[in-house]
């Protein structure tokens, strides 16, 4: 089973930590430089405030609306993130971070039977110690676990955690669901089922497998097999969403030196870099965390999360490895035999609409950096990927096999 944890209205749920005084009132959260709305609190989406609206269209189309506008503080929100994580990893025996707000669980070996009260529990408990409140769904898939999420977000009465257990729950709540909010479908996917009379997930699910595969290719049929209850969806397909990215992985052992960890950090921030490019977007939040093998109850037991601010967002490489590797050093501690780790990036816009930081952006360097790395990605593209790529990702590759130790002991003394 797989629960999905969901921070309910999350950057207007971080200002309301820190004023309670809030509670109730409409609240909307401004992007970088107050340009328009990013968040919404649930008074401001009952008024009918939309996502994206400028700052300027709020204040001429609800005057004297006692609506609270605050600027963005991705610090406050990354540490928000970090704290609500922190008690998620010490509830379950692997925990997926899925973007800022949301983490994917996987409980495995929990006994089935009480994992209802145990998520009631958590979503307690996480909202007493970090004043977060979030929202649980749990179920066999991870497409499923996202439904079920949304259904304890919307009604009061599964005490924020709602679980999807067997095939009548399932088939009960893909018939209530639309199709256009289901994870992975999309606006335009859903408008294309439409014309086909494809209105709730439970239709989507009735069509054939070909059909679904010939029309919406591997990905539309991804989804299907996991609204029908069969995983189909691993940890990598999680990497690219919308809001966030992430390149996350197991190590092929336990890890306990920073040098051995900055490599394959180095790894995971360039892939990150690379997806941001190819869907020419641009981050100016990232995130590295860390984690000690939890399977192991006879070692030291730590997992660490913060995050970096962009002055201008960015998606080339070196800027993206650079900031990882330093948010890396400040989380890392010695003493642990660390398993896994992963960077994700998220506040995203357009590559081709930057908002420069007026007293750090160097235009010429920007231009060669976006020169540089369209050439690395070409050859990437046609000689295979990762033909080119930085020194500091070189070694972590190279210590994998036999052959190529003498060359990962060189580099890691040039390095140092």
């Amino acid at each position: 089973m797989w629960a999905l944890v969901d921070c309910d209205n999350f950057f207007c749920s971080c200002e309301r930590v820190f004023r309670p005084d809030l509670n109730g009132k409409p609240l909307v959260v401004l992007s970088n430089n107050d340009g328009c709305v990013v968040a919404r609190s649930r008074e401001s989406k009952a008024m009918g405030v939309r996502m994206g609206l400028p700052y300027y269209q709020l204040l001429q189309q609800y005057p004297n609306s006692g609506i609270i506008a605050f600027s963005s503080n991705y610090t406050l929100y990354g540490d928000m993130s970090s704290r609500v994580m922190a008690v998620l990893r010490d509830a379950a025996p692997l925990v997926l971070q899925y973007s800022i707000d949301e983490a994917f669980l996987d409980l495995k070996g929990m006994p089935a039977d009480g994992l209802k009260e145990w998520g009631e529990e958590l979503a307690a408990r996480v909202e007493k110690w970090t004043g977060m409140p979030i929202s649980i769904g749990i179920a066999p898939t991870k497409t499923l676990a996202k439904m079920a999420s949304k259904y304890a977000k919307k009604y009061r009465g599964y005490r924020k955690c709602c679980m999807i257990a067997d095939d009548e729950q399932r088939v009960k709540a893909l018939k209530a669901f639309p199709v256009e909010d289901v994870w992975g479908i999309g606006r335009r996917i859903a408008k294309s089922l439409g014309y086909a009379g494809i209105t709730t997930a439970y239709d989507f699910t009735q069509k054939a497998q070909s059909w679904i595969r010939s029309r919406y290719h591997v990905t539309g049929e991804r989804t299907w097999r996991e609204l029908r209850g069969e995983v189909a969806l691993g940890n990598e397909e999680m990497d690219h969403t919308k809001q966030s990215i992430m390149t996350s992985r197991s190590f092929p052992g336990m890890i306990t030196m920073l040098d051995d960890l900055k490599p394959h950090v180095a790894n995971y921030a360039a892939r990150c870099a690379a997806k941001l490019r190819a869907q020419r977007s641009v981050c100016s939040h990232l995130t590295v965390f860390i984690d000690s093998n939890r399977f192991r109850d006879d070692l030291p037991q730590y997992g660490g999360s913060a995050s970096y601010i962009f002055s201008t967002a960015t998606n080339a490489t070196n800027e993206i490895v650079e900031a990882a590797l330093h948010v890396l050093s400040t989380i890392y501690r010695p003493g642990i035999s660390y398993k896994r780790g992963g960077v994700m990036v998220s506040d995203f816009t357009p590559a081709n609409a930057v908002q420069p930081d007026l007293f750090t952006f160097d235009p010429e360097l920007s231009k060669r950096y976006k020169s540089m790395h369209e050439a690395i990605d070409e050859i990437n593209r046609r000689l295979g990927a990762d033909t080119i790529m930085l020194v500091s990702q070189q070694y972590a590759r190279a210590s994998g096999d036999g052959k190529g130790a003498r060359f990962a002991n060189a580099i890691k003394r040039e390095l140092k």
